[in-house]
């Protein structure tokens, strides 16, 4: 006993220790352990490739059939660019859905910092327009309002649809990045190994003191478990179908009671691309209807005081995107940037590099977990 807890509590240091190890603290330290860990991953995945020679050549053998397709000319040629710009926007929407949950340090808040203003985009261009005949995707750039006028009032189910593909595919990426907590935890279990990660371990000490929790975090948890282990599919469903910041958990728990891949990876893919997409979808479009933005300005303008000043740049915003949607740029709208326009964007470049910053601290971290690791075994064989 008194063994385990000096090695707990050597751990704990040894913790406490990677977690130091960032950019801003040890700037020469950090870079160096992650061009290391670069280099060993790559080393890993090379060697892993090496032993799946025949799909990695199967793999070649298809990119070069469609290589070839690409660039041979013939009447193919308009089905191939088609192809080319759906797999491209799809793509897009993947990997940021990917970089909104696989974590690596952070999540990128890509629902907020793209899927939302997008969905947003569109809704205010649908009201303007009376239609969502905008040009096929990718159409973010630039959203111009067909020629033709059309009478009656939008559906909300027509700009529903004409976002769904976005969406589903930002959603499916964010359960293909719910993966790795199920894979780390199930490869822990089926080797009996106890992995230096500190959700698994918060996850083993919630199993341990199940019946003595008392706090309201706790209880939580301990609900999500036990709703995924016995409610199954339906549970996993459920905790996939609704924001939840503590859905990583439930991969946890899936992969340490060996719940089947597709049981886990199904439920996720529809509660995340189907149900919890179009609620949040939902929200986004009824939030930024025309009448509620509306009232949302005037709201702003009844402010006492700093009301009309804050109002004026909302009122020139919406103004210049509604003379952009016409494609009247010349027509007196508002020069320069709008301030608004400017914090978002500084937003965005802000929440990337910080993204970037963390990759690099976890990976650096990760080495430094290597060097202790082996420093543990080393003593082991003394």
């Amino acid at each position: 006993s008194f063994a385990d807890s000096l090695l707990n509590e050597r751990k704990r240091r040894d913790r406490e220790e990677r977690l130091n190890i960032v950019l801003w603290r040890q700037p020469l330290v950090t870079l160096q352990y992650f061009f290391l860990e670069t280099l060993i991953n790559l080393k890993e995945w090379t060697i892993k490739l090496w032993h799946r020679r025949s799909i990695l050549v199967s793999l070649l053998l298809m990119l070069a059939v469609l290589t070839a397709t690409y660039y041979v000319e013939g009447t193919h040629q308009q089905y191939v660019r088609y192809m080319e710009k759906k797999f491209f926007w799809c793509a897009y929407w993947v990997g940021l859905g990917i970089l909104s949950s696989v974590g690596l340090g952070t999540g990128l808040h890509t629902f907020l910092l793209y899927l939302g203003p997008h969905i947003a985009s569109v809704t205010l261009a649908a009201y303007e327009c009376n239609s969502v005949n905008f040009p096929e995707p990718p159409y973010p750039d630039q959203i111009i309002c067909p020629d033709e006028e059309t009478e009656g009032s939008i559906s909300l189910w027509a700009i529903i649809s004409k976002v769904r593909l976005e969406a589903c595919m930002w959603g499916a990426g964010t359960a293909i990045g719910e993966l790795p907590p199920y894979f780390m935890a199930r490869a822990a279990r089926l080797s009996g190994a106890e992995p230096d990660d500190e959700e698994y371990q918060e996850f083993e000490e919630m199993l341990e003191h199940a019946e003595t929790a008392q706090d309201f975090a706790s209880r939580a948890k301990l609900a999500v478990q036990n709703l995924v282990q016995k409610v199954g599919f339906f549970g996993i469903l459920a905790c996939a179908s609704i924001p939840n910041p503590l859905f990583d958990l439930a991969g946890i728990t899936c992969g340490h009671f060996l719940v089947p891949f597709w049981t886990f990876f199904g439920a996720t893919l529809i509660g995340k691309a189907v149900i919890k997409m179009h609620i949040q979808k939902l929200f986004v479009i009824i939030t930024f209807s025309k009448h509620i933005v509306e009232q949302m300005v005037s709201l702003i303008g009844a402010v006492p005081r700093v009301g009309p000043s804050l109002q004026k740049p909302f009122q020139e915003y919406l103004e210049a995107q509604r003379l952009k949607l016409h494609h009247k740029q010349d027509s007196g709208a508002p020069q320069g940037e709008n301030w608004l326009s400017w914090m978002f964007e500084k937003l965005v470049i802000a929440m990337v590099c910080y993204f970037i910053l963390s990759i690099i601290n976890s990976m650096a971290q990760s080495y430094a977990k290597r060097l202790q690791q082996k420093m543990y075994s080393e003593e082991k064989t003394k």
